[in-house]
This record gives structure tokens, sequence and C-alpha cells, in this order.
């Protein structure tokens, strides 16, 4: 059973930072991709930043780029978005997910992404 959890989250004021962590177990982790994703209330989800565990390539917005980066640790088989400078605007529940990447890296979509954590919430305070 594939199983994705993520930590990490709360309460931070503005220009703050967190580190937030996703836990695999499930899946050969190499084989795959993690994303960060997140969800503003009245807003769709969308891409944060993804990254595929076999090479370390990754993938991430305008919005987000030189303020959050994705890293992986592959022998604790954990995934983490580093977020720096976080802005109100970066209040919402993020999610962590997976999917296979047999042939590279692919867009940081949430459409594509099949195994989803249960997500955490961040919220930035001005």
């Amino acid at each position: 059973e594939v199983q994705l959890v993520e930590s990490g989250g709360g309460l931070v004021q503005a220009g703050g930072s967190l580190r937030l962590s996703c836990a695999s177990s499930g899946i050969t982790f190499d084989d795959y991709a993690i994303g960060w994703f997140r969800q503003a209330p009245g807003k769709e989800r969308e891409g944060v930043s993804c990254i595929r565990i076999s090479d370390g390539s990754t993938h991430e917005p305008d919005s987000v780029k030189g303020r959050f980066t994705i890293s992986r640790d592959n022998a604790e088989r954990r995934v983490y978005l580093q977020m720096n400078s976080l802005t109100p605007e970066d209040t919402a529940v993020y999610y962590c997910a997976a999917k296979k990447t047999p042939h590279g890296l692919g867009p940081c979509g949430p459409r594509v992404y099949g195994y989803w954590g249960q997500g955490t919430q961040v919220t930035v305070s001005s």
C-alpha cells in the first residue's frame, strides 16, 4: 500500500520559513517523482515543486523560484520542501503526491500524480 505522510506545516509570520517533509512507503522510491502541491480556499490545486528521485531533476513555477527548494533523502525515503520568505499568499493546504517517472519528470501538475497524502496546513500571517 502506497502511503505519503506530510508534516511540518504550521503558523508562521510573513517573511518566515517552514520546512515540510513527505515520508513515503509502499513505493520503489527511485522509480517515482514526488511533488508538492497546494490548495488555498476557493482556488484550484497547483503544483509548487516536483522532483524526480532517480536523477534529482526538479520543476517549480516562477511564483516560488528562489524562495522554495525541494530536496530528497533517498535513505530516509523522504522529500522536503524548504519554504523561505513566506507571504500570506502562500497560505494553503500543502500536499505531497507521487507518480512513476519512466521517461522523465514531466509537468508538475496535480492531474498526473496518482498517489496523495492527506495534506498539512500552512498559514502565513501578515
